[in-house]
């Protein structure tokens, strides 16, 4: 048995990526998209007719130019999307446009949108994940999309407390960032030689596990965004783990034995407090990694944003 093999049967393995190639190769339940992949999956000769079909869909759309060009984006998401779930048997993941991430009602209604649009081709809003970012308006946004059963990925996850907001506010996933997490601290003091307890990434994802199950929270942790095996490995019995594939690539050439390092708490402690807005914004606001990664994150996925639709304006 591969690690991959064995990582399986201990936690569900998302596929992070838009490619159908790898989705087909390593069979996921799942599979995650942002705007960074689908850019980099239209790059590809097989998706070229796919942009010719949202330009014309989105032509026949209401709205001005620019709005035409954001619909034809949107379809963009929603027929890759529908690529994907013809290939698995769970959910997909589709992002809001990252320059939303501080309106709870504009990311409202472009999760709205997002799932008629799936909705129109047939596919069932149970099938979806909206992703968010894990602002305070992003996770309120997420308990209001919630009471329509529309279920969301809050993404970009940093600090605790986003993942103790996530879980008060009945999220159905989060991703915390294990990689980003890693790289901020490795830049200020190296991790030499690497061990998966000493990372930072690898830690929180445990510390959040711990905390989820010790209070009996619903809410799925989905570790996400690695840069090396080890990470993953450190995780194994997390709920999900989301591996773009080249490690999952790693993962399937090694038959070393791999152990579960995450387990439920025996104990179950139901909590009754309740985070503010106000206790959320300073407590975030204290880890100055959080804030860094969080800000970056926005802005590099909103720049994506921007040029997937430069790509569909070339050929409006």
């Amino acid at each position: 048995m591969n690690q991959l093999e064995a990582l399986k049967k201990m936690t569900i393995v998302v596929v992070d990526s838009g490619d159908i190639g790898s989705i087909t190769r390593y069979t996921p339940q799942d599979a995650t998209t942002n705007p960074t992949l689908i850019l980099q999956a239209m790059s590809l000769s097989y998706y070229q007719d796919l942009i010719d079909e949202s330009i014309n869909y989105a032509k026949k759309r209401k709205g001005d130019y620019k709005t035409k060009i954001v619909h034809a984006t949107d379809k963009i998401a929603v027929s890759l999307g529908i690529k994907v779930l013809n290939l698995i048997s769970g959910k997909v993941s589709i992002e809001v446009d990252a320059r939303l991430s501080f309106n709870q009602e504009l990311c409202i209604k472009k999760a709205n949108k997002l799932i008629n649009m799936f909705e129109e081709e047939g596919i069932d809003r149970s099938r979806i994940l909206i992703k968010l970012a894990a602002t305070w308006e992003g996770i309120k946004a997420a308990e209001e999309l919630k009471k329509n059963n529309i279920n969301c990925n809050l993404t970009l996850l940093f600090s605790f407390i986003q993942a103790q907001a996530c879980a008060e506010a009945g999220v159905y996933l989060i991703s915390p960032f294990v990689g980003r997490i890693y790289d901020w601290y490795h830049e200020r003091t190296p991790i030499i030689p690497y061990q998966y307890k000493r990372d930072p990434g690898v830690m929180s994802v445990h510390k959040i596990y711990n905390y989820y199950k010790s209070h009996g929270y619903s809410t799925i942790i989905m570790g996400a965004s690695f840069r090396k095996k080890e990470q993953i490995l450190g995780l194994a019995g997390c709920d999900r783990l989301t591996i773009s594939p080249s490690l999952l690539a790693e993962l399937q050439s090694s038959t070393d034995v791999i152990e579960r390092k995450l387990f439920g708490a025996k104990n179950v402690i139901h909590l009754s407090r309740k985070i503010t807005e106000s206790d959320f914004r300073w407590i975030h606001n204290q880890d100055v990694m959080g804030v860094e990664k969080l800000s970056d994150g926005i802005r590099k996925f909103g720049d994506d944003q921007i040029k997937l639709e430069q790509v569909v304006e070339d050929r409006f």
